[in-house]
């Protein structure tokens, strides 16, 4: 069961007022739109139609709304508020599809891609071992840093149309993030829940006033009709081998940054977080590939987690899973109305980069909390610095790759893909030679607790494992050994064998001599200093206090301490 950290206003479990969660669900909604751009990227650069751009967009719509419910529902996806947006993952693909055979061929492509993600998400559990914290970790961050590009040229009103930074879009966009950053800081209550939906709004009306929107755009939304039936439109399905394997790493690039933004959520739903719950984030990657299996269906844009959204959820400190049914709901019903996606899909320029900015600034920071987690070593540094390097290195020279073989460029599509592939294979290479069972031999009256120390913390290290995990086993290792020592409960040497896994650590104590006594009741203080044998149960019962699960063993006149951590 998981513990609601302090800072969660409504947690995972909890239900806000009705008015409230149908407030919140608009303002995830609000974010979906951003990425709404993708689809009309897709469509006028295959020279597609108006109404084509239309169709999509509302299948997007309905694809994500859906997205956002299968995901909440704890039998279908993950059970947390982690809602879908189109994803720039699946750009590259589309635009290639999108020239090789049109609409129909994305919705084909997109529809294996989701049923592959599908499949991939009953064996991904599994797959334990390639997900340790510090990968996890810098998934998430990298899903945060991957959006940086975007969210830059957005927040200072550029593109390969307009090159030219204009005060008006600086004044926007500062003023935007300004406002979202203050109500969060400095306000209180319902100011602070919808700090993004009310930095919009002013974001919006500044536009208006600068002449960001004027009447080209909003003419966009008058022209559009009230309400139509997208259905009708759909242009079938094709399908092209020759892209299978491109979409196959795009599923593998969705997937991954799925396990980044369960990984978030779990975290930050629970205070006492140690490691990802693998079979929970299997589910969330099916209700991802469902996600996309809907959207090949439907006619949509490929779909995947949102970390804009989770980063949301976090700033606000509302995670409330109905808030996902909220904004599905919301979202299904909007694409039936086309002035509604018009309104979004009008969005200036700087009121989205400043959205962006706000959002991702806290999946960043929670990749770094989680691979600061574990203790770090030279191998984990390489993994997580060359990885990070090189993840970095596509969006700051992406003319490096440009020639990739097509096959291959999903994984040089973003520095997220680059880094995860790269930090996967890293952690394979760097796992060889790696003892997870180490023995130290301690002679009292000869070595010190020096050598504990520097043996646990060396081999903590290589492991990965939490810091107050091995500290915790270093104080009783040591404590015993002082006390063997000063007690004189063996003249021989004493054996201490270390064995870890993800879940437990575990160190087994050998020694010739008598059984030291673990009381579970501190001694009285006023005896310590005067009763016999009152300081050797006193490290005893230190043993025990500091110990998870401790069992003893004698056999003639061997003595054994068995003693558990969880991990």
């Amino acid at each position: 069961m998981s513990k609601k950290p302090t800072n969660l206003i409504f947690g995972v479990n909890e239900k806000p007022p009705k008015w409230m969660t149908l407030f919140m669900g608009f303002q995830h909604n609000c974010l979906f739109a951003v990425s709404l751009s993708l689809p009309v990227i897709i469509v006028r650069e295959m020279g597609g139609s108006t109404e084509q751009a239309a169709f999509m967009i509302s299948m997007s719509m309905i694809a994500g709304g859906l997205g956002a419910i299968i995901q909440v529902y704890p039998r279908t996806g993950s059970g947390y508020l982690c809602p879908p947006v189109c994803s720039p993952t699946n750009f590259a693909a589309a635009m290639v599809a999108s020239k090789a055979g049109g609409l129909s061929l994305i919705f084909g492509m997109t529809l294996m891609s989701g049923i592959a993600e599908v499949l991939f998400s009953r064996i991904i559990h599994r797959l334990r071992t390639l997900f340790p914290p510090e990968v996890t970790g810098l998934i998430v961050a990298m899903v945060g840093i991957t959006i940086i590009r975007v969210a830059i040229l957005n927040f200072l009103g550029l593109d390969k149309f307009d090159p030219t930074i204009h005060p008006s879009e600086l004044i926007v966009s500062i003023s935007t993030l300004s406002l979202m950053i203050g109500l969060n800081v400095w306000s209180r209550g319902k100011l602070k829940l919808f700090c993004v939906l009310i930095g919009m709004m002013f974001g919006y009306l500044l536009s208006y006033g600068l002449g960001l929107l004027g009447d080209q755009e909003l003419n966009k939304v008058r022209e559009s009709s009230f309400f139509w039936f997208p259905f009708l439109h759909h242009p079938g399905w094709s399908f092209d081998l020759s892209l299978f394997i491109p979409y196959i790493i795009v599923m593998i690039c969705s997937a991954l940054k799925t396990v980044g933004d369960v990984t978030t959520c779990q975290k930050t739903n629970d205070s006492e977080w140690k490691r990802p719950d693998m079979a929970n984030v299997s589910k969330g990657v099916l209700a991802d590939g469902i996600c996309d299996v809907t959207a090949g269906l439907f006619g949509g844009a490929g779909q995947s987690s949102s970390s804009s959204n989770v980063g949301l959820s976090i700033a606000t400190g509302v995670t409330s899973r109905v808030i996902g049914y909220a904004a599905g709901g919301l979202l299904i019903c909007f694409a039936f109305f086309p002035k509604v996606a018009s309104l979004f899909a009008i969005i200036p320029k700087p009121v989205i980069g400043a959205t962006i900015i706000f959002s991702v600034s806290f999946m960043v920071i929670a990749g770094f909390q989680i691979i600061m987690s574990r203790m770090i070593d030279a191998r984990k540094t390489f993994i997580i610095g060359v990885s990070l390097i090189f993840g970095l290195s596509v969006d700051i020279l992406p003319d490096v790759y440009a020639h990739i073989h097509p096959w291959m460029r999903p994984i040089f599509s973003s520095s997220l893909s680059t880094a995860t592939v790269m930090a996967i294979f890293l952690h394979l290479i760097f796992r060889i030679g790696i003892a997870r069972k180490v023995m130290l031999e301690l002679v009292p009256g000869l070595d010190s607790s020096q050598k504990i120390f520097n043996l646990m913390e060396q081999s903590g290290r290589a492991w990965g494992a939490r810091p107050e995990v091995i500290h915790k086993s270093i104080a009783v290792i040591n404590e015993f050994f002082e006390a063997a020592t000063e007690h004189e409960l063996t003249k021989d040497p004493i054996r201490v064998e270390v064995s870890f896994d993800e879940f437990h650590l575990e160190v087994d104590v050998h020694y010739k001599g008598e059984l030291i006594e673990l009381p579970s009741v501190r001694p009285d203080p006023d005896l310590i200093l005067s009763e016999e044998g009152a300081p050797l149960r006193l490290s005893g019962f230190l043993i025990r206090s500091y110990s998870d699960k401790i069992t003893t063993e004698r056999k003639g006149d061997q003595s054994h301490i068995h003693i558990h951590f969880i991990h």
